[in-house]
């Protein structure tokens, strides 16, 4: 299991097309991903999930990969979100 703290680098945080793009990426690998924001924590692969944190631009959240491509899926998915979640 790999943890990893990461600010959200987008203007509007994880809401819609962001999340989606996150959840679309994190769903590309067969890893557990969750998202873990001010104690709370969400299945990465669930659109419902990461929209419901409400995070927002500038928020610090926790990256939670576990599985067999964790290394890969947490390198990708930390590169996505540091780099304002554009489609790399």
């Amino acid at each position: 299991m790999i943890r990893k703290n990461v600010v959200l680098n987008n203007e509007i945080g994880l809401h819609a097309r962001p999340a989606a793009l996150f959840v679309q990426t994190a769903s590309k690998f067969s890893s557990n991903v969750y998202i873990e924001l001010d104690g709370k924590k969400v299945n990465g692969k669930s659109i419902i999930g990461v929209m419901s944190l409400g995070a927002f631009h500038g928020e610090e959240i926790t990256l939670i990969v576990n599985g067999e491509d964790e290394k890969e899926a947490m390198e990708e998915l930390s590169r996505l979100i540091e780099h304002g979640l554009k489609d790399l």
